[in-house]
């Protein structure tokens, strides 16, 4: 309700006071003598007059408030919208929706969040093998005696233990820890010591060299579990939280972000690996070999591995996929399945291949095309015996356009052992197709 109304009505209501005092008035005066001798016609006309004068009064005053109430809101229309705004008639509205504030502790947070959701889980493993090796006896050493004896001098075997640290997480509440397969080759000896000081006997259920991963069985109860996320789902630029017990500093945390995907094992610098590992900034020394890398949220996406001993900034780990892909086959015991064809190879182009066939010390015309150069043939692999030959080069493979090393090398691993494969290949001036049925991979190819 605006102000000017109220005015307006207020001085209404005191009109209507005044005009009924004065009426009470009127009634309750004395007759005076001059009146008491009116004839009685004039007493019968007063109260007519008194009800006329006092409705014509209530009728003007209704008017000239209408009146002034309208003049009113015309002049000062600015005044009364204003008025109105500012007290409004309530009413049953939403509440307003509040924008969060962002916490400048979040950062630290997520990372505390996703290591206490972890962290329980990691575990190091302490590493004891026997290496047997022939020293020589001081004593034939002296080269008095080598005069007599000569170079064949008798050496006595003698054996010493080897120790090893790594990392690696709990998957299942049962016992089984996945760890990289370096971490624990040729051990006589695995001990698995938890975050919270209690210690097991470690059981190697199974490991795979060309994907570098092992499972390990422990018996206790109450064993923490560390979440598994998807490998799949990362994007370059996601944070990655590396876990481990480098260099013997146990439950040590380091931050980073996921630098690239799917980096072949050949750039890293170990081609006797099958795998493309995530690439991060995060900070993976030795000793957090087998160790998670976290996600944000605090989900393990990778398996920490190498890093590059001529770079800083610059470690790798196995996507959780592939160690999810054979994890059970593993426990089991069994081997896994790597085809293989035995050739050391490399990427060409035509403008590469031209620049070594203009070079006069070279030993071999390559074919200009691109494709994948054979460097060498393994001996009685699958590629010697379908008569491959060093110098060739393959551009197809059942069909399928062949531009690098690494798409070669990732169609031969998802390929089928036995299963033949249809290689396009040029020599000279011929172009060729040879049929090569993949192998297992074995520890002789890799050497």
């Amino acid at each position: 309700m605006t102000i000017f109304p109220l005015f307006f009505l207020l001085i209404f209501m005191l009109k209507l006071r005044i005009v009924a005092l004065s009426i009470n008035e009127s009634e309750s005066q004395p007759q005076n003598e001059n009146e008491s001798i009116e004839d009685e016609s004039m007493e019968k006309i007063q109260p007519k007059t008194v009800a006329i004068n006092s409705i014509i009064s209530y009728l003007l005053v209704a008017v000239l408030s209408v009146s002034l109430t309208l003049i009113s809101i015309q002049i000062f229309p600015h005044f009364l919208i204003t008025s109105a705004q500012a007290e409004p008639i309530p009413t049953q509205t939403q509440p307003p929706t509040v924008t969060a504030i962002p916490n400048p502790n979040f950062f630290g947070n997520f990372v505390s969040v996703a290591v206490n959701r972890v962290g329980p889980a990691v575990v190091r493993i302490d590493t004891e093998r026997t290496v047997s090796a022939n020293i020589s006896d001081p004593f034939f050493d002296d080269p008095f005696f080598r005069r007599f004896f000569g170079e064949g001098m008798p050496q006595t075997p003698q054996e010493y233990q080897q120790r090893g640290q790594g990392s690696g997480f709990i998957i299942d509440s049962s016992g089984i820890i996945l760890t990289n397969s370096h971490v624990i080759k040729g051990a006589d000896k695995v001990t698995v010591t938890l975050k919270d000081g209690r210690q097991f006997q470690g059981e190697v259920r199974g490991s795979d060299d060309p994907s570098d991963l092992a499972v390990i069985k422990i018996n206790g109860n109450n064993l923490p579990v560390a979440p598994l996320g998807n490998s799949s789902e990362v994007q370059v630029g996601d944070w990655a939280i590396a876990l481990g017990n480098p260099l013997g500093l146990d439950n040590t945390v380091t931050l980073g972000i996921v630098s690239t995907l799917n980096r072949p094992s050949s750039q890293v610098g170990i081609p006797d690996k099958r795998l493309d590992f995530i690439q991060t900034d995060a900070a993976i020394n030795p000793g957090n070999s087998g160790g998670p890398l976290l996600n944000a949220q605090g989900e393990v996406i990778g398996i920490n591995t190498a890093i590059r001993a001529d770079g800083q900034g610059i470690g790798f780990a196995i996507p959780i996929d592939a160690a999810k892909a054979i994890e059970a086959a593993l426990v089991r015991g069994e081997k896994i399945a790597h085809p293989y064809i035995g050739i050391r190879m490399a990427t060409l182009t035509a403008d590469m291949a031209k620049q070594l066939n203009n070079n006069p010390n070279s030993l071999l015309l390559i074919p200009e095309f691109n494709g994948v150069l054979v460097v060498q043939i393994i001996p009685n692999s699958p590629s010697a015996n379908a008569g491959l030959r060093r110098g060739d080069v393959i551009t197809e493979i059942d069909g399928q356009a062949i531009s690098s090393a690494d798409q070669l090398q990732r169609l031969v691993e998802k390929s089928k052992i036995g299963q033949p494969l249809k290689i396009t290949l040029h020599r000279g001036q011929k172009t060729e197709q040879i049929s090569v049925r993949p192998s297992q991979l074995d520890e002789a190819a890799l050497r």
